[in-house]
Parts: structure tokens; sequence; C-alpha cells
């Protein structure tokens, strides 16, 4: 695992593919995008995409199904960029999702607004299940 990949290299993959853009009449993507460092320690990105009746995602989940395509599960650190460069914590979803993809995923470093770093375990107290 590359321990060494730290949030700054994460936040700049998630800020350079944070591009808003329309795709549709009513669909954009792009607002935010995330970068996960997984447990291999390779990173995975993605974007949002929000579409009309609430058929879109999070920039996580783009990410994190782009990581379960190759294969993994675990995530060790995840950061979400808007395009105006903003950090944002992952949704109340997003933290469920991701717990559900890998009970060690609770153990995940989240980067927050402030720069501080917490887990998602910290964000989510009572998971689902």
């Amino acid at each position: 695992m590359n321990c060494e990949i730290g949030f700054d290299e994460l936040y700049e993959r998630a800020a350079e593919i944070a591009v808003y853009r329309s795709l549709g009449k009513q669909t954009t993507a792009g607002f935010v995008g995330a970068a996960l460092l997984s447990g291999s320690g390779k990173i995975y990105t993605g974007v949002n995409i929000d579409a009309p009746c609430s058929v879109g995602f999070c920039a996580e989940h783009s990410a994190i199904a782009a990581m379960v395509t190759a294969g993994e599960s675990k995530v060790i650190k995840m950061v979400a960029v808007s395009c105006e460069g903003e950090v944002w914590p992952p949704c109340g979803r997003c933290r469920e999702f991701l717990c559900q993809i890998n009970d060690q995923n609770e153990k995940c470093e989240v980067l927050l607004p402030d720069k501080s770093i917490t887990t998602i375990g910290e964000l989510l107290p009572y998971r689902w299940n």
C-alpha cells in the first residue's frame, strides 16, 4: 500500500476532474470531483451526475464504482472537491455506502473543509447495520 500519497495529491486529482458541464437538457455533471486511495495504493476518481427525478449520484459513488469495477473495496483516504475548489465532506448516503462496501472503510480518513482529517466512522457514528 502506498501510504505516501497524501491529501494534497488526492485534492489535486479531485480538483482536476471537477469541471461542471451540461450533459443533456436537464442533466449536469462535474460540480464535484472525488478521489480516493484504495487499499492497494491506487487512486480512483469520479464526478457527480445530477439528473432529474433524483437518479443521479455523488462523486464519491462514482469513484467507489470505479474502484469496485477494478476489483477493490477498501478505501484508505478520500477527498471531495467542488468545481470552485472547496473541500466537501461526504454526505450521509456516501458515508453509509462506503461502510457497506467494506466494513474496514469506517477507518477511511476524510479531508474536511477546515483541512482537518477525520474518519468515516467519526462522521457516521450510528451505522445502518
